[in-house]
């Protein structure tokens, strides 16, 4: 039926910018739609934290959430019909937004019915994403070949380590804390999905990098057949820019836990496949100070019983602060922007 699409390395700049348009209309065709179901489906919407800042109480009641379902329906529609998903690094991306998606959205429907803040428990959510978690490594391991799989890649310095075992832990690692970092950032209207707008380009940019044997330099490795994430990674960036349009301030959807929690982990599976994974947490900076700003204040008020910050993740700290919601989530972009130029500098 696609035969007019060829799968060659060539063809990829091509898909990957019609991935990214068709993704993009599609969520603008079907957001409006989507919203109307939610609304006519969720009697509240989401709950807000009862902890989180008081403006929130009021201005974001009743706003109905799963609007993640948007982004993963539209992506996955794109990369089904561009992208070549005989490759292994094609499918168990797609295995991996399915799996954890679909953990996000039972975890939002059971807080919708129950109209409660917390539904699913830490522990059950850690352990869905730890064994989609092993599967996606095993799978990328064994579709890399043997001179890559285990090694770490340190930009900008022309070298890379040998890990062995232990990279098989930090690509777990690197995976489910993708996944709780974007959802960690999903606390203001737009946030998350402006700044996984932007990083999913950036690992366009270096899937093509990556795929390509002309652009190997001793930093970049070369990763056979990794070119095609290009298409993925461009599907997703099209989706999330096609979600802001609705969930830009003032959101009329929230992305909820099925879009943070399965966006965030097909960002980590990228980094691993493309064997970038610092360049994610530089690309990423944000998502990684929301994390590191939960975990100080956590092990603080443990410690002390005083809060380090006015209220975590760190975007509420700035709140608290005085700040807008707007001027926050616009100076999260900036930072991402700016630290996205940083992590690009790396191909030069």
């Amino acid at each position: 039926m696609w035969s007019i699409w060829s799968y060659a390395p060539e063809t990829v700049p091509m898909r990957a910018v019609v991935a990214f348009c068709l993704a993009f209309l599609l969520s603008l065709l079907f957001g409006g739609k989507l919203i109307d179901f939610l609304k006519n489906h969720e009697h509240g919407g989401q709950p807000i934290r009862d902890d989180g800042p008081k403006s929130h109480i009021e201005a974001k009641k009743g706003t109905p959430t799963m609007g993640g379902l948007l982004i993963l329906a539209t992506s996955i529609v794109s990369i089904l019909l561009f992208a070549n998903v005989k490759l292994h690094f094609v499918w168990i991306s797609l295995v991996v937004l399915i799996i954890y998606g679909a953990t996000g959205f039972v975890d939002d429907y059971v807080k919708v019915k129950k109209q409660t803040p917390n539904a699913m428990t830490a522990k059950m959510k850690l352990f869905i994403q730890f064994m989609a978690a092993v599967l996606a490594v095993n799978v990328i391991t064994a579709a890399t070949p043997n001179v890559t799989k285990s090694l770490l890649y340190i930009p900008y310095f022309h070298w890379s380590m040998q890990l062995s075992w232990i990279y098989l832990l930090f690509a777990l690692l690197v995976i489910s804390g993708a996944s709780n970092a974007v959802n960690l950032s999903d606390g203001l209207d737009g946030l998350a999905a402006g700044m996984l707008a932007i990083v999913f380009s950036v690992f366009m940019v270096f899937a093509f990098v990556t795929g390509y044997p002309a652009f190997h330099e001793s930093s970049i490795p070369y990763i056979p057949k990794s070119v095609e994430m290009a298409v993925v990674a461009a599907s997703l960036a099209g989706s999330c820019v096609g979600f802001l349009w609705f969930n830009i301030k003032k959101a009329r959807v929230f992305m909820g836990d099925t879009g943070s929690l399965a966006l965030g982990a097909v960002l980590g599976v990228m980094a691993v496949i493309l064997k970038h994974e610092i360049i994610l947490a530089i690309a990423g900076i944000v998502f990684v100070a929301e994390t590191i700003s939960v975990i100080i204040q956590v092990a603080y008020f443990k410690k002390t019983g005083k809060r380090f910050f006015k209220m975590a993740p760190i975007h509420h700290h700035f709140e608290q602060l005085g700040w807008s919601e707007t001027k926050v989530v616009y100076t999260f972009w900036a930072v991402t922007l700016g630290a996205s130029l940083i992590a690009l500098l790396n191909i030069l």
